[in-house]
């Protein structure tokens, strides 16, 4: 096993993580491990799993390995609980009672390594009275009054692709939660289960927002607040090509810079006048509208007006800013997001491609220690 310091990439070198393949937010967590320097096995299925996607072009899979077990043939769970009798931390997102009828549920797993950090993934939780039904992102953030913020107030709400519920209100939930219960492995020598809920997730990223509800300063109703579109100086503009312009100059003084540069000091009205917003509202639209995305952004560049054009996702690697930092990378001809956060002493990097089904299945045998696993890809 390779050594922290020695030229290894990633403050989590040595920690060795199983994960039972799955979709979505599991996987992800797995990867932001493996992209901290983990040794993360993916355990995939034969057939391969339910995401549509050519294996070689999903991200989420990158700084992994992948070996193939059949967890439903007789020997099957033996071999994974080899592995993670060496592993520090394991991954699964089935339903509950899933793993356990697989026999690779949290008791077989201690009973083989009592340090084990056990990650569980799913949208409900492991019990209420949702636990066993199926469901997606925006189901979990609807219940959680999360996606009711987001959007106009005269339309439906806005839905932010998968990235708030799964992404954020699961997958980062679930890291956080194994790496707190990896120190606490190593101090005290126990591991334990960590059940991560999108639910509760994306629940508790609202915690300003009720905190704001609870002290009258948020209108419990779309495109009403500060932070949702309600306010004239936080939201987007369309530009006069059919771009848009980002505007968040909440604070008086970025906000004097941005009227200033739109040349509406002397015909906006205050700002603080609540009554007049709409009004503020239509006159800066309408002045957004004289000009392209891209002159606007030459417009309040170098300024603190807090104001930046509204890019796609293949004009993000572009923007000088995020090139500068190499905040996306190319890796086999893929461009994607760089590692995140960044470490002074133990960089990470993207150190391989997305892993193909089962195509480590020797080296890990070897590195693991887990002869038996090559018997499986004899069968």
């Amino acid at each position: 096993m390779a050594v922290p310091g020695k030229g290894v990439q990633g403050p989590l070198a040595g920690v060795r993580v199983v994960e039972l393949a799955g979709i979505g937010p599991g996987p992800f967590a797995a990867m932001l491990l493996a992209d901290l320097g983990a040794d993360v096995v993916r355990v995939d299925r034969p057939g391969g799993g339910g995401l549509a996607i050519d294996p070689e072009y999903d991200v989420t899979n990158r700084n992994k390995r992948s070996v193939i077990v059949d967890l439903k043939a007789a020997d099957g769970a033996d071999r994974v609980l080899d592995l993670v009798a060496r592993a520090d931390v394991l991954i699964e997102g089935y339903r509950p009672g899933v793993a356990e009828r697989l026999g690779v549920g949290p008791a077989a797993c201690h009973a083989r390594n009592p340090r084990l950090v056990y990650g569980r993934m799913t949208g409900w939780g492991q019990e209420g009275p949702l636990a066993q039904r199926a469901g997606h992102d925006i189901a979990y953030i609807a219940i959680t009054g999360t996606l009711g913020m987001i959007g106009n107030p005269d339309e439906p709400p806005a839905i932010p692709a998968n990235l708030v519920g799964d992404y954020a209100g699961g997958s980062l939930y679930l890291v956080v939660g194994i790496l707190a219960a990896l120190h606490h492995a190593r101090v005290h020598g126990e591991g334990q289960v960590v059940d991560a809920a999108i639910v509760d997730g994306a629940a508790h990223l609202s915690s300003m927002i009720h905190g704001m509800l609870a002290a009258g300063g948020w209108q419990d109703r779309r495109g009403a607040n500060l932070l949702d579109g309600g306010c004239p100086f936080y939201g987007t503009y369309e530009t006069a090509d059919g771009g848009y312009m980002a505007v968040g100059s909440l604070e008086q003084q970025f906000y004097d810079e941005f009227i200033a540069l739109l040349g509406l000091t002397e015909t906006a009205p205050a700002r603080k006048d609540l009554a007049r917003w709409d009004e503020l509202r239509t006159a800066v639209a309408a002045r957004f509208k004289e000009r392209t995305r891209e002159e606007w952004t030459a417009v309040f560049e170098g300024s603190d007006a807090c104001v930046a054009p509204v890019l796609s996702l293949r004009e993000a690697p572009e923007h000088p800013h995020l090139a500068a930092r190499g905040t996306f990378t190319d890796h086999g001809g893929i461009t994607q997001p760089a590692p995140a956060p960044r470490f002074s002493a133990t960089p990470g990097r993207v150190r391989s491609g997305p892993a193909r089904p089962g195509a480590h299945t020797a080296e890990v045998a070897r590195d693991w220690d887990v002869p038996a696993l090559n018997e499986e890809e004899d069968h």
